[in-house]
């Protein structure tokens, strides 16, 4: 493991006394690099791969080319591609804004003139594994730490007895674990996962109560652990593996109040939980707004097991589903934001790993498929941010007059990090971390900054 750089403004990390705060807390609170809008994230996310032609990005021209080739061709997906297929659902104009968005999120379309909607993403890969770590963690390969884990090494997290990085999602999303890694930053900040199929607060973290030790019990116990930890690491020198299994163990023993009060919605009136209403991804928010309200810095809310998003046929029915299934938890959780202050400083991120394709995929000879459904798109797609800074009510770029490729004002994943970082308050050249003889960051050698969302 490599020493630790923040660069730039990183002064305003360290306290006065000059020690690093790491060394004794690597979970406290510290300054960004410049006063930053947003002061922590929910992440929305829609695994397996949205379309955005049904959903965010309206394209009429698909309905004049249905059955026919597109007139530009095809771009080179995953599988073989067959003719225009256009929208089985309408679009129509919301808010002040006018901004339309398809008949299958009526609830969360009553927000428009709070999101801006980045209709110009584009990704490197056609595939699940690879674009899902691009998106949380800026690379396609195993062995960089994700956004998550980089917010809260740079920023710490203002409870102490709760991890700084939640990721939440009733299963595992493709690529699982890797979503959420710390790689080679500390393992304090890696995100801790929330199987949230199931329920029950005491069930939702496993083992978070002791059923043999009380408390001043496990305390006597731990401080015996730490004095053998300490004693076994004095001659090592600096060792981060050892240093976050032992923070993992304290931070363990501080969540087993506050983790139980922050995962259990009966505590919440009836009015806040028919708000966000009663499926998976509805409690789900509702917990993440439990969770930012309590100090947490990141949570992600991934819709389901695997990827539900990818509908490679009878999209028509699949995404009509899925969207009601998020839609009330989206426009629950804006409106809780928003009527407890909580938007303003609250970076908001909806999207996937990467669109699909407006022409319909051709099933192979012997496979199921109807030539109802789309491939995976990574060429342009669509992510909406809301609150923490970004301007409400707008469109930033567009994909080409049939939803395929990005053509004006493209943002890459990278770009999308870069503005998330400047949100929080860093510039992300500049938050890096040294290891393996060099200064690595989360946008790798890419990204800028897309102003052009920001309020």
């Amino acid at each position: 493991m490599g020493d630790t750089r923040l660069l730039g403004s990183a002064a305003g990390l360290l306290p006065s006394g000059g020690k690093d705060a790491r060394a004794e807390n690597p979970l406290a609170t510290k300054s960004p690099q410049f006063p930053g809008r947003a002061k922590r994230i929910i992440h929305i996310y829609l695994n397996g791969g949205p379309s955005q032609v049904d959903t965010f990005d309206p394209k009429p021209a698909l309905a004049q080319w249905a059955g026919k080739v597109i007139p530009t061709g095809n771009l080179t997906t995953e599988r073989p591609l067959g003719a225009a297929l256009p929208s089985p659902f309408a679009f129509k104009p919301c808010g002040q804004s006018g901004i339309e968005v398809s008949e299958i999120f009526p609830k969360m379309a009553q927000h428009v003139d709070d999101i801006c909607f980045i209709r110009s993403m584009h990704a490197n890969t056609p595939n699940h594994e690879q674009s899902m770590r691009l998106m949380n963690c800026g690379d396609e390969r195993l062995s960089r730490p994700s956004y998550g884990a980089w917010i809260t090494y740079g920023l710490g997290t203002d409870n102490q007895n709760l991890p700084g990085f939640i990721a939440l999602c009733p299963g595992l999303p493709v690529s699982d674990v890797s979503n959420w890694r710390s790689a080679f930053l500390p393992g304090i900040y890696q995100g801790t996962h929330i199987n949230t199929k199931k329920t029950k607060p005491e069930d939702l973290i496993e083992n978070i109560t002791n059923a043999r030790l009380p408390l001043a019990a496990q305390r006597r116990q731990l401080d015996l652990l730490a004095q053998f930890n300490g004693a076994h690491q004095r001659p090592r020198g600096d060792d981060p593996q050892l240093e976050a299994r032992i923070q993992s163990f304290e931070l363990a023993f501080r969540m087993q109040l506050a983790a139980t009060d922050a995962f259990d919605l009966s505590k919440e009136p009836a009015h806040i939980r028919a708000l966000y209403g009663d499926t998976v991804q509805s409690r789900q928010l509702l917990i993440a707004r439990r969770l930012i309200e309590r100090g947490v810095r990141v949570v992600q809310c991934y819709h389901g097991d695997v990827q539900p998003w990818d509908s490679h046929d009878m999209i028509a029915d699949a995404h009509r589903n899925l969207a009601r299934d998020v839609d009330q938890g989206i426009a629950g959780l804006l409106t809780d934001l928003k009527q407890r202050g909580l938007l303003e400083d609250t970076l908001v991120v909806c999207g996937g790993e990467f669109g699909r394709t407006p022409a319909v995929e051709m099933p192979a000879p012997g496979t199921p498929g109807n030539g109802k459904g789309r491939d995976h798109n990574h060429w342009g797609f669509t992510v909406w941010l809301a609150g923490g800074g970004v301007r409400g009510g707008h469109v930033h770029g567009a994909t080409d007059d049939f939803g395929f490729r990005a053509v004006e004002k493209p943002v890459h994943v990278h770009d999308l990090h870069a503005t998330m970082l400047h949100l929080m308050g860093f510039d992300h050249e500049k938050l890096t971390y040294r290891y393996a003889g060099r200064d690595f960051r989360l946008t790798d050698v890419a990204g800028e900054v897309v102003h052009d969302v920001l309020a």
